[in-house]
């Protein structure tokens, strides 16, 4: 593997999405990542179907498109973690790993041996991650959690959806399991800041994430408008709570999403839509006002939006830089011409498929340029070459059967 992080290897005792989605963010970025699974059963998401990936026959196989969005670029090893010559394993290849990520309940790696204690133990400057719902502290460090509870319990479905009071009111979740992505993202800072503070001390760290505090850090603005006023923020559809205008608008014959950020884009945004005089209007000239006088301002967009096509004022509007823009399908996502400049979307080899569509990494580096050449790995793929590699003999159970 090629990459910044090469010189790096993990050891990936994670499953579902948090974790493993540290871990995908790391593979990228060119880190050997070894992903430890039970035997026959694997990762949880493997059966989170479907879909399923088809084989090159038109069958489908045992690989869910879940579990495909979160494992690239890593090797699988199968290792029983309840039986003693398994957990010997781990501590093997933790000897010969960097970093450790796992998001098992509080205690239940220190039960199996298996804890920062017991492998430090065997590597002293080992970087060693848990993820969990609450953390290793407070009355709630038991219990277990979902992405979906913990963006109820930690705030952002009270200010996600619209107002009670209009049709379709009520809280929403974010359509993707962005609490998960988002602790994967903070593991990741975490381990690489633990790496360069290694480089400099020599130290390893233990590094305690959990989900319900990156969902309260991540409420951001939000949070920090309520500690400023007092007051509880709510729903408010698609509209910006700070910034205006930004909102989603019905067009002749669609919609479009418009998001002036400043004075001088609303300017332009008012002349774009034949409407000069709003922009030196006291009640609309600057963002405070278009945020204090905001019905009665969206009632005059609304009305001239409608009046053409959704190209038209595309075109018109990114002509006079005012940010906007259609509200694409997945579909079109991928059909965008910016995207596909970018080669968000790449297809890479698959054992059984032939080849897997992956979405890759966004990160894009001139000197450490990043590779993406392993698919996410069948179950047990690489088990036998890890522990050759390492020097690791302890017999542990076969790998299941892909076939």
């Amino acid at each position: 593997m090629a990459g910044p992080l090469s010189h790096i290897r993990v050891l990936d005792l994670s499953r579902i999405m948090a974790g493993p989605w540290s871990g995908q963010v790391l593979a990228d970025l060119g880190a050997d990542v070894i992903k430890v699974e039970r035997p026959e059963v694997g990762d949880d998401t493997r059966t989170w179907g479907p879909p399923f990936l088809k084989d090159q026959a038109g069958n489908a196989t045992k690989e869910a498109g879940y579990y495909l969005s979160v494992n690239r670029g890593k090797r699988s090893v199968t290792v029983d973690l309840a039986d003693p010559a398994g957990q010997q394993v781990v501590r093997e290849l933790a000897a010969a790993s960097d970093i450790v990520l796992e998001n098992f309940k509080v205690g239940t790696l220190s039960r199996y041996g298996l804890g920062y204690d017991d492998l430090k133990a065997v590597k002293p400057d080992i970087i060693y991650c848990s993820i969990t719902g609450f953390g290793q502290t407070g009355p709630k460090r038991d219990n277990a959690a979902y992405d979906f509870m913990i963006q109820a319990m930690g705030g952002l479905m009270s200010v996600t959806g619209e107002r009670d009071d209009l049709p379709g009111g009520g809280p929403q979740k974010v359509g993707i399991p962005i609490v998960d992505i988002m602790t994967g993202m903070y593991a990741t800072v975490a381990v690489l800041a633990a790496l360069a503070h290694r480089e400099r001390t020599g130290e390893g760290e233990y590094i305690d994430l959990a989900m319900l505090d990156v969902q309260t850090a991540v409420l951001a603005n939000q949070a920090m408008n309520h500690l400023v006023s007092g007051k509880t923020p709510q729903r408010a559809g698609n509209r910006h709570p700070n910034i205006q205008p930004q909102d989603v608008f019905k067009c002749a014959d669609g919609h479009i999403v418009l998001a002036v950020g400043n004075d001088g884009q609303f300017r332009r945004f008012c002349e774009v839509i034949a409407a000069p005089a709003l922009a030196d209007d006291p009640l609309y000239a600057t963002n405070q006002a278009r945020v204090d006088n905001l019905p009665s301002l969206l009632r005059l967009i609304a009305e001239r939006l409608a009046e053409r096509p959704l190209q038209e004022w595309l075109s018109a509007l990114e002509a006079a830089k005012v940010p906007c823009g259609p509200i694409n399908t997945v579909p079109m996502v991928f059909a965008d011409e910016q995207v596909q400049a970018r080669e968000m979307l790449r297809q890479l080899p698959h054992p059984l498929a032939g080849v897997v569509p992956q979405v890759v990494s966004p990160i894009r580096m001139r000197n450490a340029s990043l590779d993406f050449n392993r698919a996410p790995p069948l179950l047990g793929q690489h088990t036998a070459d890890v522990l050759r590699e390492l020097g690791i003999t302890i017999p542990v159970p076969s790998a299941a059967s892909q076939e």
